[in-house]
């Protein structure tokens, strides 16, 4: 049996929206699901970079350990370095920490956070 992992690109939502969805997986991780996808959807799509970025900082902060959350919002910072060549020292500081987190402990933080700080290294050319 194979499985196939399918692309799949989210819109972005309206903010009030997206904000209640990540509020609600934050305290609740059965909404995950829902709020990867408003994530995503909003940092590949939403033209408001201060927002976005910070809800992926809220997200980067505040989800648990071991949630799927944690690298998806390094990730998304990535997308954000790439889409607008820019993000916030706090942003900058978030994304080197969740990925050195990934590093020392996967089943903390997933590897998308490595993937979302080779992002932010090569879009603002830092170190």
């Amino acid at each position: 049996m194979h499985s196939h992992l399918i692309f799949h690109n989210p819109a972005a939502l309206p903010h009030d929206v997206v904000v209640g969805v990540l509020e609600r997986a934050l305290a609740d991780r059965a909404h995950q699901p829902d709020a990867a996808d408003a994530l995503v959807g909003s940092a590949l799509n939403d033209d408001d970079r201060e927002f976005v970025e910070h809800w992926c900082v809220q997200v980067g902060m505040r989800a648990v350990s071991g949630s799927p959350l944690l690298g998806l919002a390094g990730l998304c910072l990535g997308h954000i370095a790439r889409r607008f060549g820019q993000l916030s020292d706090e942003s900058v500081a978030l994304v080197r920490s969740l990925a050195t987190r990934a590093e020392v402990d996967p089943s903390d933080v997933d590897g998308r956070a490595l993937d979302g700080f080779d992002d932010v290294r090569s879009f603002l050319h830092l170190w």
